[in-house]
């Protein structure tokens, strides 16, 4: 399980994060995509809007993220249309949860591979982050979580020194952001740019989207 875990981090190339705090949930992510060492993509958002009450971030196999996505969305509204109401971000995190089990467990010649952030709004106002892990486990986030994007080691540390339980959703805003920033500085697989959105029982919305420009400067300052 421990070769399993490390393979997984060496392979999903990105950093996503999410914070909780007491006006909500703050999620973020990089913009780079890449395929071994080559960077296909620089601005590829990764946290996404499934609907109005959902948002998730991923890390893995872009092409089993994005049919994964595809099919939550249809999941979620199949589900709201049988059972009349909303299911709760508990319910739609343990149907990803099932769905990456399904799907790693299933004989191919490819295995599937993601792993996800998953924060919403429930219909009482409340606010909720899971962390589906890419074997398949839904958990409930007290606090933060990186998933097991590349990015993890670089963002956990600073977390652990700078989070609290009391922040308000600007200081989350804050934090994601630094910690953002510090894994783009030192994680080959994350880069490019930021994405940061906030989950709040006003509704999602995103509160930053800025792209990492590099400059050429010479010895004497100037920028070319």
């Amino acid at each position: 399980m421990d070769q399993e875990l490390k393979n997984n981090i060496l392979k999903s190339s990105t950093t996503i994060l999410g914070v909780v705090c007491k006006d909500g949930v703050v999620m973020g992510a990089d913009r780079q995509a890449t395929a071994g060492n080559l960077v296909v993509s620089k601005n590829v958002q990764k946290v996404v809007p499934i609907n109005e009450y959902l948002v998730v971030s991923a890390t893995g196999s872009v092409s089993d993220i994005e049919m994964q996505k595809k099919v939550i969305s249809a999941e979620l509204r199949l589900k709201e249309l049988k059972g009349k109401r909303k299911p709760t971000i508990r319910e739609a995190a343990n149907l990803i949860g099932m769905m990456t089990y399904r799907n790693i467990r299933q004989p191919s010649m490819i295995p599937a591979m993601v792993g996800m952030l998953v924060a919403g709004v429930n219909e009482d106002g409340t606010t909720e982050l899971y962390s589906v892990e890419p074997a398949g486990t839904a958990i409930k986030v007290e606090d933060y979580d990186a998933n097991f994007g590349s990015g993890m080691p670089f963002v956990l540390g600073l977390l652990e020194r700078q989070y609290s339980h009391n922040l308000t959703i600007q200081e989350a805003i804050h934090l994601v952001t630094e910690a953002l920033k510090s894994s783009t500085q030192r994680d080959t697989g994350s880069g490019y740019g930021i994405d940061i959105f906030t989950i709040q029982k006003e509704g999602i919305k995103q509160e930053i989207a800025q792209e990492i420009a590099a400059n050429f400067v010479d010895k004497k300052g100037q920028r070319r």
